[in-house]
């Protein structure tokens, strides 16, 4: 959530006239995040979040605002879309799609313990469980091909030894999607539920927000990404406490599989690779923004190297289904 695009207060109420949620009091741009231009927006009748989507299209947009209302339908905490006077979710803000979303209750946490990441393991085997009635799809806009494609781009930024990691592990994931990744789960998940993606109300998840990368992948990406970054402290180190709280919270509502196990090393491998693959162009090729935040790339190639030599366990004493 940065802010790349500048945004009036005359923009502002322009909008709020195609919206029944009152006028404008007050607004504020959000510095966090990388891809999108995010403002607080306070009306006289509640607060909201404003994005301006700066590099999706209009046709992939109408699958996160149905993703959203449909999670929220079922009770998952999440962002919320606010529907415009004419029943569509999306708007136009200086020639850039835009959507508005009920601004939820709570933080996020930069430091999260064992109690939060059972709240989180909770509602996101609950999201996984809701998904399953939701009949819209979407490609993961990340996948394995971009991340090649990343790769020819920084071919020139790259020093030798950085270069043949990517390059081995691009390999390493090609012959796992056809051998240890076959038959996985697969349906909608999150893809990106960092740390700064939820929210909590003491220790209990209040809200997850920011769903656009939100795509048709395996469930046990989504459990990846989270490991990734929930269950290691700002040092690199893993805090086995953390994703333990995690995993025994989400299995119980679903249950992981034989495969999952099996293909858990691989997939935390396959995590850290995406998002050092995405931190190495946001790097190299930075947007312009009025306020922006790169994120540095390197922690990602460190966890991803550690992973390669030895990962954390999917959960300790889990019980696996055999499909």
């Amino acid at each position: 959530m940065s802010v790349y695009t500048r945004v009036t207060e005359n923009d502002l109420r322009t909008l709020l006239a195609e919206y029944s949620i009152g006028e404008l009091e007050d607004f504020r741009g959000i510095s966090a995040g990388i891809t999108n231009t995010n403002y607080f927006v306070d009306t006289t009748t509640g607060r909201w979040v404003l994005t301006l989507f700066e590099q999706m299209d209009d046709g992939s947009l109408p699958f996160f605002m149905q993703l959203m209302d449909h999670l929220a339908g079922h009770g998952v905490p999440g962002a919320h879309p606010v529907a415009r006077n004419d029943g569509g979710f999306l708007s136009d803000v200086r020639d850039r799609p835009a959507a508005l979303v009920y601004r939820l209750a709570g933080a996020s946490i930069t430091a999260p313990g064992a109690r939060h990441c059972g709240s989180l393991g909770g509602v996101v085997a609950e999201m996984h469980r809701a998904v399953r009635s939701f009949g819209e799809s979407q490609r993961n806009p990340r996948d394995l091909a971009w991340i090649a494609q990343a790769r020819e781009r920084l071919v020139d930024h790259l020093d030798a030894e950085t270069a043949d990691l990517l390059d081995d592990e691009i390999a390493y994931q090609r012959d796992c999607a056809h051998t240890v990744y076959a038959g996985l789960p697969e349906a909608v998940i999150h893809a990106d539920m960092f740390r700064d993606n939820v929210l909590f109300d003491d220790e209990r998840v209040s809200g997850v927000i920011d769903f656009y990368y939100a795509c048709h992948d395996y469930l046990l990406f989504d459990l990846a990404v989270i490991c990734n970054d929930w269950a290691f402290d700002e040092s690199g180190t893993y805090v086995p406490e953390r994703w333990q709280a995690f995993a025994a919270a989400y299995h119980r509502r679903r249950a992981l599989t034989a495969g999952e196990h099996a293909a858990w090393p691989a997939m935390l491998r396959a995590a850290a690779l995406r998002f050092w693959a995405s931190r190495l162009i946001d790097y190299h090729f930075p947007m312009d923004g009025d306020v922006t935040h790169i994120h540095d790339p390197r922690p990602f190639e460190r966890l991803l190297r550690a992973h390669r030599q030895a990962a954390p366990a999917l959960g300790d004493a889990l019980p696996a289904r055999e499909t």
